[in-house]
């Protein structure tokens, strides 16, 4: 809205109190002479009503906080009172005469006491709450008041901001847990090929290891059982039996070299562990001794009794 439109709109409202404040002044001033107040003071009751209203509303716009509750519950008061007043004033008759000077309320003696107690506290309580009114007016302090509910938005920020951290730290850390998890189980399903015999020296190479061993996480622990395909490769070793490794050790370094024959190297061939390799070199070096003495043996006797031979005298043979 404009500068004018914003000046049109308060006169607007300035008129329309003004003109409400003079129906009221009528009916509140011919209360004031039904209670026993002269023409002076019937004069002025009305301000005393309705003006304190004006200073409530003025108060509400300022104030903040507790301070506006307060002076909007003066403001909600007084306008219940000024409307009980004029109600009383429109079913009592005897109050229109400008010659009453003193009368009843209500014909009914209760509610007669209780309204004219009513309409007698209403100036005092215009001193009390009137002056309360400009006390916190005047030592209202805009910045303050701003800096305070800046303080609080800017709590309830930060608040909400380490709700929002601790929620996506909360899901970083939970969600690593999955991926690794099943590539641990694609790696443990992907199907181990046996080593062939090949025709080159070339030991077959060492499988890829799981996501889990190459960012140092630790493994998850099982919570059921689990299956046979995910069984890592070390137990299927170790389910095969001596027999059968030891064959399929014969068909693999039967093109190798005894310097290449060694425990390190038919470990990872065969997935077997450290101590079973040892005692597999150790066998597969003894049959090579023993297939190879048959050999040597006879070349050994052959050459020995030709030396005998050729040393001994012509005729002994």
């Amino acid at each position: 809205m404009n500068r004018l439109g914003r000046i049109t709109l308060v006169v607007g409202l300035l008129a329309v109190v003004l003109m409400a404040f003079r129906v009221s002044w009528n009916a509140l001033s011919d209360v004031a002479r039904a209670i026993g107040a002269d023409s002076t003071a019937a004069l002025l009751y009305p301000i005393v009503v309705d003006g304190l209203m004006a200073l409530a509303l003025v108060a509400t716009l300022v104030l903040t906080g507790p301070d506006r509750t307060f002076a909007l519950r003066v403001l909600a008061t007084y306008t219940i009172a000024s409307l009980l007043l004029n109600y009383v004033h429109g079913l009592i008759p005897a109050l229109h005469t400008a010659s009453i000077q003193w009368g009843r309320l209500a014909d009914w003696a209760p509610a007669n006491w209780a309204l004219v107690l009513l309409a007698t506290s209403l100036p005092v309580g215009s001193i009390y709450f009137g002056s309360d009114l400009v006390a916190k007016v005047l030592h209202h302090n805009p910045e303050s008041a701003d800096s305070a509910e800046a303080a609080c938005a800017e709590s309830g920020r930060r608040q909400a901001d380490e709700q929002a951290a601790r929620s996506t730290s909360d899901q970083a850390e939970s969600a690593p847990e999955h991926p690794a998890e099943s590539t641990a189980v694609k790696v443990a399903e992907a199907p181990v090929t046996r080593p062939t015999v090949a025709d080159g020296s070339v030991p077959a190479p060492r499988p890829p290891r799981s996501a889990a061993a190459t960012t140092g996480a630790a493994p998850r622990r099982a919570t059921g059982r689990v299956p046979a395909t995910a069984k890592s490769t070390a137990d299927r070793a170790r389910a095969r039996t001596d027999a059968e490794v030891l064959d399929e050790a014969r068909r693999l370094t039967a093109d190798w070299s005894d310097d290449l024959l060694s425990a390190e190297r038919l470990r990872s061939a065969l997935r077997i562990g450290q101590n079973r390799a040892r005692a597999l070199r150790d066998q597969l070096r003894a049959e090579r001794t023993r297939q190879a003495e048959p050999l040597d043996g006879p070349d050994e006797a052959t050459s020995q009794r030709q030396r005998e031979l050729d040393t001994a005298p012509v005729g002994t043979a």
